[in-house]
């Protein structure tokens, strides 16, 4: 049995680290909590099913894979125009930290409001294309489908690590982290620089999205809120703006919560992310991964 979690609690927590992966991505630009991550990530699943079953009438492999890259350009493309439409204009104003957080809350809350409005409340049902099955280690279960996820954390994780630290628009993005004054005097365009994060950000969230539905076989509109609150704190443990750190806390969230509810009881299971969120910040604030910032006065 204890094996059996393990595989469920790594699937789990694959989940997370999907959706703290592009979360930690633009906190690691600005140093911004993006609520409305979550939504982006509800929204690529619905746009995938809606793509595939609905617009293509193809639920195939290929259906779906046309579907999520439907899903992709337009939550990529909705992630760029909420930066240019609200945030950067709070930039330019030199506006409050607290006036872009209360931004990216009202994009989410928009989001959320317009999938109520154009799918119902009800859930729909993702299909499930591959049917891949499931291999047996022993007594434990595996689902193909569920080391693909496991995979796809890993390659996303490491895709993006290396965006950021071996590419040129991955340099302006730690400039940009750094110090966004100094950036823009070397030549930078610190908007655009930002405003692609945010695309890449939520083209990742959409990703997760997709790969979430196809194996609960289900989609919903509170599937974002449970989530995105996980993966903050996931980002919190592995250290915020750190994409390794945002796969590891994924993992031990996903694991930790999972054996909790196996061995303990499942009526606190969704308090256990929250008390090591805790914890962490009252022993170690910058995460298992994530670096302490020396502030020089």
């Amino acid at each position: 049995m204890f094996f059996q979690q393990l595989v469920n609690g790594l699937t789990i927590g694959s989940t997370y680290a999907l959706v703290t992966i592009g979360f930690n991505l633009v906190y690691g630009v600005l140093e911004l909590t993006n609520f409305a991550h979550s939504s982006f990530y509800m929204l690529g699943a619905y746009l995938t099913v809606f793509s595939m079953t609905w617009l293509l009438g193809r639920v195939t492999p290929l259906g779906f894979f046309i579907g999520l890259g439907i899903s992709i350009v337009i939550t990529g493309l909705l992630g760029a125009l909420m930066d240019k439409a609200s945030l950067e204009p709070i930039r330019k104003r030199n506006g409050a930290p607290i006036t872009a957080l209360l931004t990216t809350v009202g994009v989410q809350t928009i989001i959320n409001n317009s999938i109520l409005l154009i799918f119902g409340t009800e859930s729909k049902p993702f299909p499930d294309v591959f049917q891949l099955g499931k291999v047996y280690v022993g007594d434990t279960v595996i689902q193909i489908f569920q080391i693909i996820i496991f995979v796809v954390a890993i390659l996303l994780m490491l895709g993006l690590s290396y965006l950021v630290y071996r590419t040129k628009i991955g340099n302006a993005m730690r400039a940009i982290s750094q110090n966004a004054t100094a950036a823009k005097l070397m030549g930078i365009n610190v908007n655009t620089v930002i405003t692609i994060t945010f695309l890449i950000g939520s083209a990742v969230a959409a990703i997760s999205g997709a790969m979430m539905g196809t194996y609960y076989q289900k989609i919903d509109t509170l599937m974002g809120a449970s989530v995105g609150l996980k993966s903050i704190s996931s980002a919190v443990l592995g250290g915020m703006g750190s994409l390794p750190g945002a796969m590891f806390g994924g993992f031990i969230i996903g694991i930790v919560e999972t054996m909790f509810a196996a061995y303990v009881g499942s009526g606190f299971r969704d308090a256990i992310a929250f008390i090591i969120m805790f914890v962490v910040l009252l022993i170690k604030p910058s995460g298992l991964l994530g670096v302490k910032i020396e502030t020089k006065v």
